[in-house]
């Protein structure tokens, strides 16, 4: 069963771990500058979590060693947090997702660290662009399709690719559940119709050359561009209402 917002009490409980969440993600990223590790980093969101009373759901569900997940440069996704020290010019993935009360929320960012280039500003910005473009697919009755041919056609018009084996799902009262697999790049057998109150994330994976995420051979975890291509990640979770997209991970509201 997909997760649908039913009641106000469910409603404002989502608000409430989608708030933890982003309050998190922004502190972590004011905190980035060279020299932090990305384990230390792992701490800032780890105790901004645990003093909300909020725990690290892929710690929780899956066993992951960290909090949150922190991708640097190559890595796509999933990067374990540990001593690897930020430097002048990487590109930082944090993805944040926890639980609160039975309730479940994610999102995700990505920052370069100066200086950089212009087209890594470029890219940034643009990847934020992507994934307001799918966010404003989303609404009552809609189709779960036009997502990925909204960021699919933002894609190609500004000279990008899309990693297409990490999708979007739906969320709640656990960290993934129905609808899963929800492309964020253009796809033709995509039939599902977004419902009233339907919960779910919209978190495009916009990169200068990437198609595909694959594990690497130095953890189980770790996911790495193919072929290696800078890769940015926005996510948000957000409910389907017949007025357009409900943002859940807006920090501090």
């Amino acid at each position: 069963m997909a997760m649908t917002v039913s009641s106000d009490d469910e409603l404002e409980a989502l608000r409430r771990i989608g708030r933890i969440v982003a309050d998190a993600l922004e502190a972590m990223g004011r905190a980035i500058e060279p020299g932090i590790t990305t384990a230390e980093l792992d701490r800032i969101g780890r105790a901004h979590l645990e003093r909300a009373g909020a725990r690290s759901a892929p710690e929780a569900v899956y066993g992951f060693p960290g909090a949150t997940c922190i991708s640097v440069n190559e890595e796509v996704a999933h990067g374990i947090p540990g001593e690897r020290r930020i430097a002048p010019g990487d590109l930082v993935n944090i993805d944040v997702s926890a639980e609160k009360d039975g309730w479940f929320s994610d999102t995700g960012a990505s920052f370069a660290v100066p200086p950089v280039t212009r087209a890594v500003e470029r890219l940034c910005r643009d990847g934020r662009r992507a994934m307001w473009t799918g966010l404003r697919q989303v609404g009552t009755g809609k189709p779960l399709a036009g997502i990925g041919r909204a960021v699919g056609a933002f894609a190609q018009k500004n000279g990008y690719t899309l990693v297409r084996n990490l999708a979007s799902h739906g969320i709640g009262i656990s960290l993934h559940e129905e609808p899963t697999e929800i492309a964020t790049w253009p796809d033709a057998s995509e039939r599902r119709i977004m419902t009233e109150g339907l919960v779910f994330t919209v978190e495009p994976f916009l990169s200068l050359g990437a198609d595909y995420a694959e594990s690497g051979e130095d953890d189980p975890w770790t996911l790495y561009s193919r072929p290696r291509a800078l890769t940015v990640q926005y996510e948000h979770t957000v409910v389907a209402t017949r007025n357009g997209p409900l943002v859940l991970t807006m920090p501090g509201t």
